[in-house]
C-alpha cells in the first residue's frame, strides 16, 4: 500500500518484527488507524538475519512472562491470521559445567513453574538421553525448556503485517522518514519521502536506526550495532537420518548456542571480542546487507562446539551470516514512553527481537492504548537511563554486556564497564578508605568498605560468603551500636512550589500529605490502582514541597509528574536533583555526633521523627531530615553537592570518639529488610497496589479523589488477592534471590521480591506478596532457594523495632 493518508492515530517507524508486531497488536485492540512506514522493505533491517530463536528462559520475572507470551502465540499465530509459518517447537537444553550454574538453572525452573511452563532440571545421563550427540565431559546437568525452539523471523514480521492489514492497519514500505515535529496540540508531524502524516502518537521501532529517529526529536538514544556472528553448516549425516528435529543446545558457560537448520546445524557463539560497528555513523543504507566474515574471532568457541558436539567438527561450513544487532548498555531493549517528550514511545534495540516481538508488541499496544502496560517492565523503561549514558558509556557497556551475554548474575557482583559515570565529591575519599563501589542510577555509592589490608574484591558467589560479608556485618554493628554515615548521592528531588501545589499533590498520592514541617511517605498510583512510584513527601511551606525519589527513577518520575501538571498550573515544578547531596547519619549516637556541629535543637520535642528542618553544619546551608532507611536514631542531611565534603569531614571529627563507621549499600540493604523498607520496581511494582503492600496506612479512601482511588475502593472492598509480609527463613548458605517461590505444602503461594540477611536479628530475611489468607504473624510457609525448599514463617511486620522506638530515642 504506498499512498498516505493524512493522519493517524498512530504511526510506527521500522518494519521488523517489532514494528510488524505492535501494529498487529495495537489493530487487535481496535487501534487500527494506524500506519507502519519502513524505509526499505519489511524484515531489511536486523531481522531478516536473525538466528530465531525462541527462548522463554529469563532471570528476570517479567521479561519471562515477555517471551513466555511470544512463545504461546508463535503456536497460534499462522492459523489467527491465515498466513504459513516455519515454527518449530523443538525445545531447548541449557547445559551447566558448575554448581552455581545449576543452582540458577533451579531457580529459574521454578520461577517458569509458577508461570505454568514445564522446565526440567536434568542430570547428566538425561541430558545425553535428550541429545545423543553430546560428549559429557565437565558436566553437571541441564536445563529443559520445552516452549523453546525456532522460527523464520521473515514469515512471522509478514504474519504479522497480514493480520494488522486485514484489521484494517496500513504498511507504507520504500518509506524512509526524513523529519519528525511535534505541533501545538500535541500531535506530531511526520515527513516522509511520500510525504507527510499528522500522528496522535509515533513510536520509534528503527531497530539499529533508532538513535536516527531519536535525533530527529532530540532524543539520545542509548544504542549500538554490535556484530553477532553465526555459521551455518553443510549437511551431517546424524541429522540427515532423523525425522525430527534435534533441541536447540546452549552452552552458557562457554558461551554459544547451538540448533539445528535444515539437516546442518548453527553455531552462534557470543565472543569476547564483542564489536560494536558504525561509532562514526551509518551508512545511509544497510539494507539486506552484512558485514565482512570475522571468524578467527570464534575460533576458541568453534573448538568448544566441536568438542561437545564431535559431528559439529565434520560438516564444511555452507555459509556465515555477520549482521549488526543493537544492543543497550544492558542488553534489554526500549519499550515504552521516551524521556521527556509526549506521545511519543520507544520499541526498539533489541538484541532477541524475534523471541520478545510478541510480548513486547502487545506491551507497547497497551501503553498506547489503555495507557499503562498489564506487567511492570521496568527492566525495559526507556527511562531507566538518564544523561549518564553517554556516547561512550554505551558502546563500553555493551561491548561488557555482550561478552557477559550467558554469563550468571551474581548476587553482590558490580560489573565495572562505563564506570564511574557520576560520582559524589567523596568518591576518591572514600576509596581511599577501601570503599568498594557500585553504580545506581548511574551514581557510584559505596556498597562496602574493605578492612584495612583486605583486598577490596568481593568473591562471586550465590552464598552468604567472602570478604564482603564479615564487612557488610561489621557495618550492620556499627550502625545498630554506634553510629554509621552513609553518602548517598542521586535522590531524585523535585521542587514543587506556588499556588495550588497541596491541592494538586493531594489528587496524586493515595494518602494525606504532610504538614508543614513534616515529611510522609506518598504514592502515586495508577488509574488501576497500581504503584507508579514511591516519594517522599517533604512539606517546606503550605504550598512548597520537596519529592525525593529513587534516583534510577529520576527521568521516569519526572514525565510522571510533568504530565499531571495542568498546562495552566500556576506552581513551578523544578528537577534539582544535580544540586543536591545527601549523607545519612544514623545509629544510637547519631546525636551526639550530629549535635556538636550545628546549632539546631536537635531534641525530640524541637525535632521530632518524620520532620524536616534547616540546618547548619559549618558553612553549609541545607535540610536536615530526622528519617532513615536503617531503622535507627537518625538524620538524612540534604545538602548542596559543594558542600557534601566539608560536612562528612566535620562529622567524622566528631564522631571519632563515638565509634563512626562508613557503611555502604549492603549494609544499608540488610538494615532495611530487618524494617520491612520497601525498594522500589524491586518490592513496590505497578502490578501491586499499596493495599496488596500493606501500605494502608498510606492510602486514605475517604479523600474525594486521587488517581487510582476507584480501583482502591474496589480492590478494599474484595479485599486484596495477595498481601507483602516479611519472612524468617531457614537458609543455609544462600538467602532467598529475587523471585524465589513461596511454597504453601505442594501450592506456589507467593513471590519473594527482596531476601538477605539481617545482622541485627541474624536471621536470613525474605520480603514476599503472599496469598492473603496465609499473611498471618506464625504461618508456616517454605520459600525455595536455588531449587531447595528451606522452613520459613511470616514475622511480626517490621522484623526489628516493631514499635519503632529506635526511630523515636
Amino acid at each position: 500500500m504506498s499512498d498516505l493518508p493524512s493522519h493517524a492515530r498512530v504511526v510506527i517507524i521500522g518494519g521488523g518484527a517489532v514494528g510488524a508486531s505492535t501494529l498487529y497488536h495495537l489493530a487487535k485492540m481496535g487501534c487500527s488507524d494506524a500506519v507502519l512506514l519502513e524505509k526499505n522493505e519489511l524484515t531489511s533491517g536486523s531481522t531478516w538475519h536473525a538466528a530465531g530463536n525462541c527462548p522463554t528462559f529469563s532471570g528476570s520475572w517479567n521479561m519471562m512472562k515477555l517471551q513466555r507470551y511470544s512463545a504461546e502465540l508463535f503456536a497460534r499465530l499462522a492459523d489467527d491470521v491465515d498466513y504459513p509459518m516455519n515454527y518449530h517447537r523443538t525445545g531447548s537444553i541449557r547445559i551447566a559445567q558448575s554448581e552455581d550454574r545449576m543452582a540458577e538453572f533451579r531457580h529459574v525452573a521454578s520461577m517458569a513453574g509458577y508461570q505454568g511452563m514445564d522446565y526440567e532440571v536434568l542430570g547428566v545421563n538425561e541430558v545425553k538421553d535428550r541429545y545423543p550427540f553430546l560428549e559429557l565431559h565437565d558436566l553437571k546437568g541441564g536445563l529443559w525448556d520445552p516452549m523453546d525452539g525456532d522460527i523464520d523471523p521473515a514469515q512471522l514480521t509478514q504474519a504479522y503485517a497480514k493480520g494488522a492489514r486485514d484489521l484494517g492497519a496500513k504498511v507504507v514500505r520504500f518509506c524512509a522518514v526524513t523529519g519528525l515535529s511535534q505541533l501545538p496540540s500535541g500531535e506530531w508531524k511526520v515527513e516522509s519521502e511520500k510525504g507527510s502524516i499528522i500522528a496522535e502518537k509515533v513510536v520509534n521501532a528503527a531497530g539499529y536506526r533508532a538513535a536516527e529517529i531519536g535525533r530527529m526529536v532530540g532524543r539520545d538514544v542509548p544504542t549500538v550495532a554490535m556484530s553477532h556472528q553465526y555459521l551455518v553448516t553443510e549437511e551431517i549425516p546424524e541429522l540427515a537420518t532423523l525425522d525430527h528435529k534435534v533441541p536447540l543446545l546452549r552452552d552458557p558457560d562457554d558461551s554459544y548456542y547451538l540448533r539445528q537448520e535444515g539437516k546442518g546445524l548453527i553455531l552462534g557463539p557470543y565472543e569476547w571480542q564483542a564489536t560494536p560497528h558504525w561509532l562514526d555513523g551509518m551508512p545511509d543504507d544497510f539494507s539486506f546487507q552484512l558485514y565482512p566474515d570475522d571468524l578467527d574471532r570464534l575460533e576458541w568457541y568453534i573448538e568448544q562446539a566441536c568438542a561437545r558436539v564431535p559431528m559439529l567438527g565434520s560438516a564444511g561450513v555452507q555459509r556465515v551470516i555477520n549482521g549488526p544487532i543493537p544492543y543497550t548498555p544492558d542488553g534489554n531493549p526500549l519499550v515504552g514512553p521516551a524521556p521527556g517528550l509526549t506521545n511519543f514511545y520507544e520499541a526498539c534495540v533489541f538484541s532477541f527481537g524475534i523471541a520478545q516481538s510478541g510480548g513486547a508488541g502487545k506491551t507497547m499496544a497497551e501503553w498506547i492504548v489503555e495507557g499503562e502496560p498489564e506487567w511492570d517492565l521496568w527492566v525495559i523503561d526507556p527511562r531507566r537511563y538518564t544523561d549518564f549514558a553517554t556516547k561512550r558509556y554505551v558502546v563500553d557497556k555493551a561491548v561488557e554486556f555482550y561478552q557477559h551475554e550467558y554469563a550468571m548474575h551474581f548476587p553482590h557482583e558490580e560489573r565495572p564497564a562505563g564506570r564511574p559515570a557520576k560520582v559524589s565529591p567523596l568518591y576518591e575519599r572514600l576509596k581511599a578508605k577501601g570503599a568498594v563501589f557500585g553504580a545506581r542510577g548511574g551514581w557510584e555509592r559505596a556498597v562496602w568498605f574493605a578492612e584495612p589490608g583486605a583486598q577490596p574484591k568481593g568473591d562471586l558467589t550465590l552464598a552468604r560468603e567472602g570478604n564482603w560479608y564479615p564487612a557488610v556485618a561489621a557495618e550492620s554493628r556499627a550502625v545498630a551500636e554506634a553510629v554509621g554515615i552513609l553518602d548517598l548521592p542521586g535522590f531524585a528531588r523535585f521542587e514543587v512550589k506556588g499556588p495550588g501545589t497541596a491541592d494538586w499533590l493531594d489528587g496524586l498520592v493515595a494518602g494525606a500529605l504532610p504538614k508543614v514541617g513534616r515529611i510522609s511517605l506518598g504514592y502515586f498510583c495508577s488509574p488501576r490502582g497500581g504503584v507508579v512510584t514511591e516519594m517522599t513527601l517533604t512539606r517546606l511551606g503550605e504550598d512548597h514541597f520537596w519529592l525525593i525519589s529513587a534516583a534510577a527513577g529520576e527521568w521516569h518520575d519526572e514525565d510522571w509528574l510533568r504530565s499531571h501538571r495542568p498546562a495552566d498550573a500556576a506552581f513551578t515544578l523544578e528537577n534539582i536533583t544535580s544540586r543536591w547531596s545527601t549523607l545519612v547519619l544514623a545509629g544510637p549516637r547519631a546525636r551526639d555526633v550530629l549535635g556538636p556541629v550545628t546549632e539546631s535543637d536537635l531534641s525530640n520535642g524541637a525535632f521530632p521523627w518524620l520532620s524536616v528542618q534547616s540546618i547548619e553544619v559549618a558553612q553549609a546551608r541545607g535540610f536536615a531530615i530526622r528519617v532513615n532507611y536503617v531503622g535507627e536514631l537518625g538524620w538524612e542531611l540534604h545538602l548542596p553537592i559543594e558542600t557534601v565534603a566539608p560536612v562528612y569531614d566535620l562529622l567524622w571529627q566528631a564522631g571519632e570518639a563515638h565509634g563512626i563507621r562508613d557503611f555502604g549499600m549492603y549494609a544499608m540493604d540488610s538494615l532495611r529488610l530487618e524494617k520491612g523498607y520497601m525498594a522500589w520496581k524491586q518490592d513496590l511494582a505497578s502490578e501491586y497496589s499499596p493495599l496488596m503492600g500493606a501500605l494502608d496506612r498510606f492510602v486514605k479512601l475517604d479523600k474525594a479523589q486521587f488517581v487510582g482511588r476507584e480501583a482502591l475502593l474496589t480492590e478494599k472492598q474484595a479485599g486484596p488477592r495477595e498481601r507483602f509480609v516479611p519472612l524468617l527463613v531457614e537458609a543455609k548458605d544462600s538467602d532467598a534471590p529475587f523471585c524465589a517461590t513461596v511454597w504453601k505444602g505442594e501450592r506456589r503461594v507467593g513471590l519473594v521480591t527482596s531476601g538477605g540477611y539481617g545482622h541485627r536479628i541474624e536471621k536470613s530475611i525474605a520480603l514476599a506478596y503472599v496469598q492473603t489468607d496465609l499473611a498471618t504473624e506464625g504461618e508456616a510457609l517454605e520459600v525455595e532457594i536455588y531449587g531447595e525448599r528451606c522452613p520459613a514463617r511470616v514475622g511480626t511486620s517490621p522484623l526489628f523495632d516493631p514499635k519503632n522506638e529506635r526511630l523515636r530515642a
